[in-house]
């Protein structure tokens, strides 16, 4: 486990952040989490405790506090401003606290006070209802991490223990999908895939299986021209560099489990391909990691449920899985910065 602990953000304190937050503390001795802290109101989340009945210590603390406490009490790093709102309620009011975790928790690690930030499920909605002017949460964090105005590109990878995928395009419209595609976005996303795989998660020549767009990748253009024109080349400008990608493979053969074993990451051309086949395998705990940051941050493949808010029947396992890992690329890269 790394040495200083895991900053958590509130994410929006309406949804099932909070409760989960607190069941992930009670139960982290049978799941060998690794000591966090969150980012947050502690009012508020001592009131979601008392509304579940859960008997959870909270101990306000600061960053150098927080691992020798977490063993007897959940650390909480206070924010300047309340969150208190009802479960499943939520509040423009609580925008400011929600934004003001991530920015502590980016600080955090960025000082080596934290050793990751892994981050509670935000609502963009009530965010833009304030003016918050990024698409999402990973943009923000890629803002957060910028360097002489120059900020990172972010990929999103789904990870699980049997499968990783990235998808080169995320949230779009099918139908956008071809027009969006070219052979430099997938090769800057084979870059970063393949540093991100040897210096977070310590694989020394990781192995890329990348899909087709068209069924049958194309079927030699029967099906469409944009896996030989597009793809292709991009595979094997990656080869060129050095990097073991492979491809292009009809995506309805690169998933069952003799074909996962030839490959650390797959890399789909569009979000439901890529996404569809580790929500089957591990839909409870499937792990959002954000690739290409200058920092590690992993968040629950999942959102704020307000409809079960408050309820207690949340599950914690994709906050857990998501806490183990920012732990164990952690240890990766510290070991591999020390060598």
């Amino acid at each position: 486990m790394p040495a200083t602990p895991l900053a958590l953000t509130q994410g929006d304190p309406a949804g099932i952040g909070p409760e989960l937050t607190l069941r992930a503390w009670l139960e982290r001795g049978e799941r060998r989490l690794p000591p966090f802290a969150y980012i947050g109101d502690p009012d508020h989340l001592a009131d979601v405790a008392s509304r579940l009945d859960w008997s959870v210590p909270l101990r306000a603390c600061d960053w150098g506090d927080a691992a020798a406490i977490f063993s007897e009490a959940l650390p909480v790093v206070p924010l300047g401003s309340p969150s208190r709102v009802a479960p499943g309620k939520p509040d423009p009011a609580t925008a400011a606290g929600t934004i003001a975790s991530i920015d502590r928790a980016v600080a955090a690690v960025r000082t080596g006070e934290a050793a990751a930030v892994v981050t509670n499920p935000i609502a963009k909605s009530v965010l833009y209802s304030t003016g918050f002017k990024h698409p999402g949460h990973t943009e923000y964090l890629a803002h957060l991490a910028a360097q002489g105005g120059t900020e990172p590109r972010p990929v999103m990878m789904l990870w699980c223990e049997e499968l990783a995928v990235v998808p080169v395009t995320i949230h779009e419209p099918l139908r956008r999908v071809p027009d969006l595609l070219s052979t430099t976005l997938i090769v800057e996303t084979g870059r970063i895939v393949a540093a991100e795989l040897r210096s977070r998660f310590g694989i020394a020549a990781p192995r890329l299986a990348i899909s087709g767009l068209n069924p049958h990748a194309g079927e030699s253009g029967t099906m469409g021209h944009e896996d030989d024109a597009i793809i292709a080349p991009a595979i094997a400008q990656l080869r060129a560099e050095g990097i073991d990608a492979r491809g292009p493979y009809p995506a309805d053969t690169m998933f069952h489990a003799r074909a996962r074993a030839g490959y650390d990451a797959a890399l789909g051309m569009y979000h439901d391909q890529a996404l569809i086949p580790i929500k089957t395998i591990a839909f409870d705990e499937g792990v959002n990691v954000t690739l290409g940051l200058p920092f590690i941050r992993t968040s629950p493949d999942h959102g704020t449920a307000f409809d079960i808010a408050g309820k207690g029947i949340a599950r914690p396992d994709s906050l857990c899985a998501a806490l183990k890992l920012a732990a164990r690329m952690a240890e990766r890269t510290i070991t591999d910065t020390a060598a």
